[in-house]
């Protein structure tokens, strides 16, 4: 097959090209530019987004002529700031905690890239990433899965969960089957030059307020009588269930238990308050299914690096559903994804829009 690989300049996107390579297809890398330039916020990283973009390409790029293979740069920056950061931008500014890698992986990296690399007459067949995640055809239920990677610490489902049947048709993922350990040893093998590169663990390195573009708006902290027992630096700087930064000296640790960024105020308790029993999820995406259509028992997960709990799914009339956990969770935040698995399998997912 011809596949075209998106590539990042790191080991992941790197070792999956060389898979590919050696199972005998035709493998062209390409790779999203979306670092506006000089003119944008400035930030000291080791993300995604940032302006160190340039080593990134540079990376990619010896890595394609290492292995000898085109490598094709698309510039999706216009498109990254409208779908991605002023999603951001809203939900953090509304007292939410977005997560941009979900909302990108859907719109950009499956969505606008591929899309790009066609239109400049680039043809292929499947698209591949570095992700560790797998995707299977189920013949019985004429869908194609989203399922876990084998190694579980590595394994980014959680961020693919809103990919469409059509986006997971046409995907390959190289390292679903192995392990970070395993794709280094291969890179060292064979020489590859980012084969201990750092990983790039966050969205931006830099500070929220240079994306949101507002400076800091001072208000009061409280816990859940309204007692005032300091002042915050603006809301979007907390998310729930944030301990450090409060700056409050207090008899027992506090933690931010909610986010009233209507009225600028930020809510505050100990930890037994940050646990809940239920949440609602909203623009559900589904993948082993079309739709769901009864109470359902799954795994979910409402961080990426949070555990599994057992819970209950249930459609409600408007479209939304009820999340009812097996045991309290804590830090459910508004704005992240609630992800439900059935055993290695991604049922599908939603955007918390309430906590319980």
């Amino acid at each position: 097959m011809k596949v075209a690989v998106g590539m990042s300049g790191g080991v992941d996107s790197s070792v999956a090209a060389l898979l590919l390579i050696r199972a005998g297809h035709d493998v062209a890398g390409i790779l999203m530019k979306i670092w506006p330039g000089p003119d944008a916020p400035g930030a000291v990283r080791s993300a995604c987004y940032g302006p160190d973009e340039v080593e990134d390409i540079r990376a990619a790029g010896d890595v394609c002529g290492r292995l000898g293979i085109p490598l094709h740069v698309f510039d999706c920056s216009a498109n990254y700031e409208d779908l991605v950061l002023r999603y951001f931008r809203e939900g953090y500014l509304a007292g939410t905690t977005p997560n941009p890698c979900v909302r990108c992986n859907q719109l950009v990296k499956f969505g606008i890239l591929p899309d790009a690399a066609r239109e400049s007459g680039l043809a292929f067949d499947r698209f591949a990433t570095g992700h560790y995640a797998r995707v299977e055809y189920d013949a019985a239920l004429r869908r194609f899965l989203l399922k876990k990677a084998v190694d579980s610490r590595k394994d980014q489902s959680y961020f693919l969960y809103r990919l469409s049947q059509e986006q997971l048709a046409a995907t390959l993922f190289p390292l679903g089957e192995l392990t970070k350990s395993r794709v280094r040893t291969i890179a060292r093998e064979k020489d590859l030059p980012v084969h201990d590169k750092k990983e790039s663990q966050d969205f931006y390195g830099g500070d929220i307020e240079d994306i949101l573009r507002y400076e800091s708006l001072e208000g009061d902290i409280v816990d859940r009588k309204g007692h005032v027992l300091g002042k915050h630096r603006g809301v979007w700087n907390y998310t729930i269930g944030q301990r450090r930064g409060l700056g409050i000296a207090h008899p027992v640790p506090l933690y931010v238990t909610a986010i009233d960024a209507k009225n600028n105020r930020l809510v505050v308790g100990p930890e037994e308050e940050t646990y809940e029993r239920s949440c609602l999820a909203r623009d559900c995406a589904w993948s082993m299914v079309e739709r769901l259509a009864a109470p359902t028992e799954v795994q979910v997960k409402v961080r990426s690096g949070g555990r599994l709990v057992r819970a209950t799914i249930s459609p409600l009339d408007d479209g939304r559903t009820r999340v009812v956990f097996a045991e309290p969770v804590s830090s459910v935040a508004p704005g992240q994804s609630a992800v439900f698995y059935q055993e290695n399998i991604v049922l599908g997912g939603g955007i918390i829009e309430t906590a319980e």
